[in-house]
């Protein structure tokens, strides 16, 4: 080391460091660190043999080693824990009668992708009052997410905020990683040390590319910035993720759920040297942003799944106890979804059941 410079460091080193000045348009709030948060709500030994389980069966589903069809349903995002808990309870009963020929993943979104502004999910705004109490957000989430594992059903989220993922990705089976940001290189290296299957959805524009790179690089290994489990600034070094997939959610020019689209993003896939492993998400421009439609499309991929395109692995299904959305002012209705319109249970029980039917399983 430079002698001129090694005087100065020591000097530096031995001085308390200050927080730099806050500037006048941002302020800051200390948060618990991935550690403690776990910590004070620890996953049981049980709970988290069952998640190894679940997610080695979510694996060989996507594999093709397992025919039943990956089903990730339930509410766009929570923001009621009774309502969230009394649908993981109907769920896990009908998990219990379609499970020879579907796996049911309960969705636990608990972030929410904005274009502009609106409520950002319970982790940031669990009042729902736009306080943003984050800490509280974290609590909630992580506290809520345990309480459906104990139900017994496998959970699914979407990776939204890299920092968040530290949180609670001990606690999911599956994620998905949205159109708007499979395109971020972060994102990619973290799914690239994510030790769970993760799907990556087709881009606003309808196109697999995007996909398509984003399964290539996460499949590599990585060394980046990131925290460790204490909260600290980090160089990561990740081993890649075999374990991803391709979700078809649609585009600026419409469906891509139909036959003809499935096919060309399947061949698409194998040009690239990626596994054919195709989820269809029944909601967003697939069903055109009209939930109650969400049955036509996944009535499409059954009809592809019945005809032998075994590529298709899983659909999503946006899902609540009631038809519809609310907006988030005034007194809410119970069940009902705050964000993207939802399909009610009803219907949602009744479209699973008659895909086990016809799929060969039981009869409910």
């Amino acid at each position: 080391m430079n002698a001129s410079v090694a005087p100065l460091l020591s000097s530096a080193s031995a001085q308390p460091i200050e927080p730099p000045h806050t500037a006048s348009n941002r302020d800051t709030l200390p948060l618990p660190n991935p550690a403690e948060l776990r910590q004070r709500l620890p996953l049981s030994p049980a709970l988290a043999a069952r998640i190894r389980t679940d997610r080695q069966a979510i694996r060989a589903i996507l594999d093709g080693r397992d025919e039943r069809l990956l089903v990730v349903v339930g509410p766009c995002s929570l923001h009621d824990p009774d309502s969230a808990l009394e649908y993981a309870e109907r769920l896990a009963d009908l998990a219990e009668r379609v499970s020879d020929r579907l796996l049911p993943v309960m969705r636990a979104y608990v972030e929410k992708p904005r274009t502009t502004v609106g409520w950002k999910g319970l982790l940031y705004d669990p009042h729902l009052d736009g306080s943003d109490d984050l800490t509280e957000g974290l609590a909630l989430s992580r506290r809520l997410m345990l309480q459906i594992l104990e139900r017994g059903l496998p959970l699914a989220s979407e990776v939204l905020q890299p920092l968040a993922a530290g949180y609670f990705d001990d606690l999911l089976g599956w994620a998905a990683i949205g159109a708007r940001t499979s395109e971020s290189q972060v994102h990619r290296e973290l799914v690239s040390g994510l030790d769970l299957p993760v799907g990556f959805k087709n881009g606003t524009d309808g196109g697999i590319a995007i996909a398509c790179d984003a399964m290539r690089s996460a499949a590599r290994p990585h060394r980046h910035f990131g925290i460790d489990a204490l909260g600290r600034p980090a160089r990561v070094a990740t081993a890649g993720n075999p374990d991803t997939h391709l979700v078809l959610r649609g585009g600026h020019q419409g469906p891509n759920h139909d036959a003809r689209s499935v096919g060309e993003a399947r061949e698409g896939l194998r040009r690239q040297g990626v596994p054919a492993r195709i989820m269809i998400d029944c909601s967003h421009a697939n069903s055109g942003k009209d939930p109650l439609r969400q049955p036509e499309v996944f009535a499409s991929l059954l009809e592809q799944r019945l005809a032998g395109d075994l590529s298709l692995r899983g659909a999503m299904l946006e899902s609540h106890l009631f038809d519809g959305c609310q907006p988030l002012s005034g007194p809410l209705r119970y069940g009902v979804s705050i964000t993207d319109g939802c399909l009610g249970w009803e219907a949602t029980e009744a479209l699973l059941l008659d895909a086990a039917r016809r799929l060969g399983g039981r009869r409910g």
